[in-house]
């Protein structure tokens, strides 16, 4: 059984289109099977709703009288990239504001572009004779601008890692606020109302398909930056009109510590040509597969401590090591499903037709990292050997293993080897000056430490923000790993 683009788009036309929505399509596809299905379905139509970090918009502020080429421009305080002709700009979604960073970036202009606020244009040149005007300072809106287009290198992920951590701090990162010890785990995208994951490879959605995005119309152009399919992280190279997009699916978004970005709106049509697309487009959740990876290791690579889906994930609770872990989504499975409803509801309407792509998206990627010509150094590295002492050990023992060893810091742990606190040479002197006779009335308990895979960098950062000389290295458990001191640092 084969359809033809042209078919279905007489059938939209007519108003006899067959449109179901992705999760819709599970179902009919157990209770019908894949032939049937295949035969009744014209259209599944996909959605996903989450942070797209590589978003952005080219805006075109027409020309001033005198004129003025923009070396430098800002809209709201957010700086934009001027590197175009004389009154264009690109406007990326995690610039942050340079008065408010953290709390106010290029996806919070977007957003209240869209909504029809005014924003502020300020912009510097360095004047030539066709561009005499040295600078301007104005409000616009949307629709002062000749043209504004949504063009975001990379959207619609096909699917997301699980991210957590496990170390004994908060840390702060592009999948959310990630609590020490396993507190909390964070992931993203729709699963089986995701468009990459009901067409994964690629038969329908390529170069010039027409989509929805952000409330609007959109376009395909590409492979997204990062493309890899072969490790199912493909991902779209796409664009709209500003002008027709609405503030509900396009929403600036700011992470505590980390930056900002913007949710967007991004749906898909699959038209059912066959049987296999029929099959493809009936995925559930616990067949897309993904990694719980320990974000708590500042590397590339990090470790991968299991294998789940997105039915787990969206179950709100993980395991791990025995452990229940709450799990929360960065993406709205809410506006997910809206997407592909609102989609649906064009299609029926007549008013949105399908496009057979121009151009197949490739699915033999090589996915390369970045080239480093110089080798960074992690305190795995240079870390010695901790001298260390037990917590109910006297002072006397930590003076002399002071001597005996030669060094300046003594660790102090219990017998499980657990990291319990630090004392120093001049913590010694001290007790013998003011007559203290127990290694608690001296221990400094709140320890700044560092772990194997942390780059010296930023170990060196620490050392200095917090005016110290040395670092316990501990492992993921607080085990006493190593020390890293000022000296092995320079």
């Amino acid at each position: 059984m084969t359809k033809t683009y042209d078919e279905i788009n007489c059938k939209i036309k007519n108003g006899n289109c067959v449109v179901v929505n992705a999760e819709e399509m599970i179902k009919i596809v157990e209770d019908m099977g894949i032939t049937a299905a295949a035969e009744e379905i014209d259209i599944v139509t996909t959605g996903t709703f989450g942070p797209m970090c590589s978003s952005g918009a080219f805006l075109n502020f027409g020309h001033s009288d005198p004129p003025i080429k923009f070396e430098h421009l800002w809209l709201n305080d957010v700086h934009a990239y001027h590197g175009n002709a004389a009154v264009d700009c690109y406007i990326g979604v995690t610039r942050m504001a340079d008065k408010r960073p953290f709390e106010y970036g290029g996806g919070n202009v977007i957003e209240e572009f869209v909504s029809g606020k005014p924003i502020r244009l300020r912009g510097t040149s360095n004047t030539t004779d066709c561009y005499p005007l040295g600078e301007i300072d104005t409000y616009i809106t949307l629709d002062d601008l000749n043209q504004a287009i949504l063009c975001n290198p990379r959207n619609a992920s096909q699917r997301y890692i699980c991210a957590t951590n496990s170390t004994d701090k908060t840390i702060y990162t592009y999948m959310g606020k990630l609590l020490p010890n396993y507190g909390n785990a964070h992931f993203s995208g729709s699963g089986s109302l995701n468009p990459l994951c009901n067409d994964p490879d690629y038969e329908t959605i390529g170069m010039g398909t027409r989509i929805f995005l952000g409330g609007g119309i959109g376009y395909v152009i590409g492979e997204g930056t990062q493309h890899n399919p072969s490790q199912r992280f493909g991902s779209l190279f796409v664009k709209g009109d500003l002008k027709q997009m609405s503030s509900e699916y396009l929403k600036g978004v700011n992470y505590e510590q980390y930056g900002t970005s913007m949710f967007v709106g991004l749906g898909i049509p699959i038209p059912i040509l066959n049987e296999n697309l029929a099959a493809k487009t009936a995925i559930k959740d616990e067949n897309i597969m993904t990694e719980v990876v320990d974000y708590g290791i500042p590397r590339r690579e990090r470790p991968i401590l299991r294998k789940t889906n997105y039915k787990e994930l969206k179950s709100g609770i993980i395991s791990l090591n025995g452990k229940k872990i709450k799990c929360s989504s960065l993406s709205s499975l809410f506006h997910a499903r809206k997407i592909a409803n609102e989609l649906k509801k064009w299609i029926e309407e007549g008013i949105f037709f399908l496009n057979p792509p121009a151009e197949q998206i490739t699915k033999n990627t090589t996915f390369k990292p970045m080239k480093q010509s110089s080798q960074l150094k992690f305190v795995k590295e240079l870390k010695k050997e901790a001298v260390i002492c037990y917590d109910d050990c006297d002072i006397k023992v930590v003076a002399q293993k002071i001597i005996k060893k030669n060094c300046n810091h003594i660790i102090i742990t219990d017998h499980q080897n657990n990291l319990e606190g630090i004392v120093t040479s001049f913590d010694i002197t001290k007790a013998i000056a003011e007559e203290k006779t127990e290694l608690k009335e001296i221990i400094t308990k709140k320890v700044i430490t560092t772990s194997d895979n942390e780059p010296i960098e930023i170990a060196a950062r620490k050392m200095k923000s917090n005016d110290i000389s040395a670092l316990p290295v501990i492992s993921d458990t607080n085990k006493v790993i190593g020390i890293i001191t000022a000296e092995e640092l320079m």
